[in-house]
């Protein structure tokens, strides 16, 4: 019976990772499965939570160096297009100074992913170019207060 059944496992398994290939490409395939970022920073100089209309929540993490990003990450609790979005917006955010940031939009992250996240999960950039603005605006915010 426990063969059957891991046998069944598999099989959906493989079903799901086949459509996810189809759907987002093996690049986004291979990002929701191991997304680079994916972890808080501690002591960031900008975060965020937003919350999608999707009821995803996602968190962007930025550390600066001088005025240009040295480091960000990102987490979800979403889908994987939310996954494959929040990591790519945290990976565009490296090396850029804040005018730069305003720049990653959600448009900008459908770009880098060759337009490969189905229609009814376009949400997800917006989510996370949202979430990274969010982000950008604390940052300026507790930086003026420093001053």
């Amino acid at each position: 019976m426990s063969d059957e059944l891991d046998d069944f496992i598999n099989d959906l398994q493989g079903e799901l990772n086949t459509r996810a290939i189809k759907d987002y490409g093996q690049a986004g395939f291979e990002r929701w499965k191991n997304p680079p970022h994916n972890h808080p920073i501690k002591n960031p100089d900008g975060y965020a939570s937003v919350t999608g209309s999707c009821g995803d929540t996602m968190e962007i993490f930025l550390k600066f160096k001088g005025d240009k990003v040295k480091d960000a990450s990102f987490q979800t609790n979403g889908c994987g297009p939310s996954i494959i979005c929040g990591s790519l917006a945290a990976e565009l955010a490296f090396g850029k100074n804040p005018e730069e940031l305003t720049e990653i939009t959600n448009n900008a992250i459908i770009n880098i992913i060759g337009g490969r996240i189905p229609e009814e999960d376009m949400h997800c950039a917006s989510l996370a170019a949202e979430t990274l603005q969010e982000a950008l605006s604390q940052y300026m915010k507790n930086k003026q207060r420093s001053k």
